[in-house]
């Protein structure tokens, strides 16, 4: 069995990135299968009740589990029925039962996971909550054990006993922390993060800076598709009299690009069929003229 590498030990640094898991429902895998939506509404909402002067910029909607993890100064947040997500960077995750009560209460919720790892380091934390009490909590890197409280886990038998791991010699414990972190992941979710379906987040940063530029121009990207359909009509002969396929009013939302595609796909298919009417019209018309001259020429 080789030895996973997660970095340096002896680095002086306690930060990692946490994961907040606020549980009601009974099954959270269920909820996470139907790939519920991010509502970006909610986690403008829930940052401005933690600290209503922190300039809140939306950086995008993803998936959590498909997409590098937040950093410090931001929050990947979800909120679905029976249960919601905050994924943030904190500065010392070395004892989460001090976590910030404003953070791991800000959403009620019957059970209350903190999930903290720094893989560079080597530092793995977790931490449940039953309303407001604290029920296990541990913190460690493989060479110290800086937290744990509360009585282990019956999943986390096997790592005490050396099951997990290849004896590293001197003192050290018997298992990872970080594969620790993970194994009480799966086992009190009830689902393996990293292998689910796309866990879809709303992202946000709240250190000022600007919101990003997805589309640079949109409007320009929107002008540029019905020009080109206006263009490809006045070539085929159909003028205004086909306007009615100014399909890219907009309407509410920007549309997306593959909406847009595939209402130009649409467009083409009308105006191909438009230009086998309009070439057979004309293909009659000169066929009907050339025979009134071929019938001309046979008289003497």
């Amino acid at each position: 069995m080789n030895a996973p590498d997660y970095g340096d030990p002896s680095t002086p640094r306690h930060d990692a990135v946490v994961t907040l898991w606020f549980v009601t429902t009974a099954d959270p895998g269920a909820v996470i299968a139907k790939q519920p939506r991010a509502d970006r509404g909610f986690g403008r909402k829930l940052l401005a009740q933690l600290n209503p002067r922190w300039p809140i910029t939306p950086i995008g909607q993803f998936s959590l589990n498909r997409s590098a993890q937040a950093s410090p100064q931001e929050f990947y947040i979800a909120g679905f029925e029976g249960l919601s997500i905050i994924q943030t960077g904190v500065a010392d995750a070395t004892r989460l039962s001090e976590l910030n009560p404003k953070l791991h209460s800000c959403i009620p919720a019957a059970d209350v996971y903190a999930f903290a790892i720094n893989e560079e380091t080597g530092l793995g934390a977790f931490a449940h909550w039953t309303g407001d009490t604290l029920r296990r909590s541990f913190s460690a890197r493989r060479e110290r054990v800086y937290e744990d409280l509360g009585l282990p886990e019956p999943f986390e038998n096997p790592y005490w006993a050396g099951e997990k791991a290849e004896d590293s010699g001197g003192i050290t414990l018997p298992f990872w922390p970080i594969e620790l972190v993970r194994e009480a992941q799966r086992q009190w979710l009830g689902f393996d993060v990293e292998g689910a379906s796309d866990i879809n987040v709303a992202a946000f940063a709240i250190d000022g800076r600007p919101e990003p530029k997805l589309v640079d121009h949109p409007s320009d990207q929107k002008k540029s598709i019905q020009s080109l359909v206006t263009t490809a009509s006045s070539k085929l002969g159909l003028g205004e009299s086909r306007s009615d396929y100014d399909d890219y009013e907009q309407h509410g939302s920007e549309p997306t690009v593959a909406a847009e595609l595939a209402r130009y796909a649409e467009v083409s298919k009308d105006v191909a069929q438009n230009l086998a009417v309009t070439a057979g019209k004309k293909i009659r018309v000169f066929s009907h003229k050339l025979a009134e001259k071929l019938r001309h020429t046979d008289r003497p």
